[in-house]
């Protein structure tokens, strides 16, 4: 992959970055790459929560606050 015209700032600072993680230069960007290509669109996003909402449509759920007091209580 080759990627042109990036602005130098922007190459330092993934310059910066990489160093930061103890990383080459293409390494940090490969970890960028991978870890914008694992989050959901706001479609996908969307789609999960619609389908959770589904999921839990019709059911009963009591206050949690008690639980919570409780808890702090310990």
């Amino acid at each position: 992959m080759l990627v042109r015209d990036l602005d130098p700032e922007v190459v330092e600072r993934l310059k910066a970055r990489a160093r930061a993680h103890g990383r080459s230069l293409q390494k940090e960007v490969k970890s960028i790459l991978e870890e914008a290509a694992a989050t959901l669109s706001t479609r996908e996003a969307a789609e999960v929560a619609e389908s959770w909402r589904g999921r839990l449509a019709g059911r009963e759920y009591g206050d949690s606050a008690e639980l919570v007091r409780e808890d702090r209580e310990r």
